[in-house]
């Protein structure tokens, strides 16, 4: 019988690998299910489960559920603001950049179906990482699409608005969509993820925001 190689045998780059690879499993197992249940209602033995992992696992590599969540929701967030604020900080013309930002915004929801339904259940059950999330993320963005919105009012691009009101009218309309996706399934018997809906869609919210925010939204176009 072939001797069975032990944790030392296994080159480092090989246990590196398995390791990789086995967190990535657990935070796709734990994103689906934390979407499904949020933080309270999660059990890690559901998400051991449905990674195919032994539970003790979960807690090697993220100490606790807390810790998990914790886990799954930052590598949502990075993802999201190390492009968006590239976007945001692009020098030129304001109209553009916050185009890119609402175009990237959609197309990132749009790509994570999970997302949204994560953050509904953090602001609803109002957990523990919702004020580290506003902390870290949502006010240093929220200052780029001030300081942009700032700029293209001093340009003549924008018309004159309130800017705290218009971040969350842009943020709304990005990602409402999303939010009662389910119902519109329901309502119009149509995959809102299907191709031609996101595009149709996408194209109905950057025209919005055109008409309602810029000087001269027919060159903007």
């Amino acid at each position: 019988m072939a001797k069975r190689a032990t944790q030392k045998e296994i080159p480092a780059h090989a246990r590196h690998r398995d390791s990789v690879e086995s967190r990535a499993t657990i935070l796709k197992a734990a994103e689906r299910i934390y979407a499904e249940c949020g933080l309270a209602g999660a059990r890690t033995e559901a998400i051991a489960a449905a990674a195919g992992v032994n539970k003790a696992l979960l807690y090697y590599y993220f100490k606790s559920k807390e810790g998990l969540y914790q886990a799954v929701v930052g590598s949502q967030l990075q993802e999201f603001q190390q492009q968006a604020r590239e976007v945001l900080s692009a020098r030129g013309p304001a109209g553009p950049i916050l185009m890119r930002y609402v175009s990237y915004h959609f197309d990132f929801i749009g790509t994570h179906p999970n997302y949204p339904r994560i953050f509904q259940r953090m602001m609803m059950e109002g957990d523990r990482a919702l004020e580290r999330t506003i902390r870290e993320h949502s006010i240093p963005l929220k200052r780029l699409l001030v300081a942009l919105l700032e700029r293209g009012m001093r340009s003549g691009e924008f018309r004159r608005v309130d800017k705290a009101h218009a971040i969350v009218s842009i943020a709304g309309l990005a990602a409402h969509y999303f939010n009662i996706a389910p119902a519109l399934r329901l309502v119009t018997g149509q995959d809102p993820y299907s191709k031609a809906n996101l595009a149709t869609r996408k194209a109905e919210v950057l025209e919005f925001i055109r008409y309602a925010l810029f000087r001269h939204p027919e060159a903007a176009a």
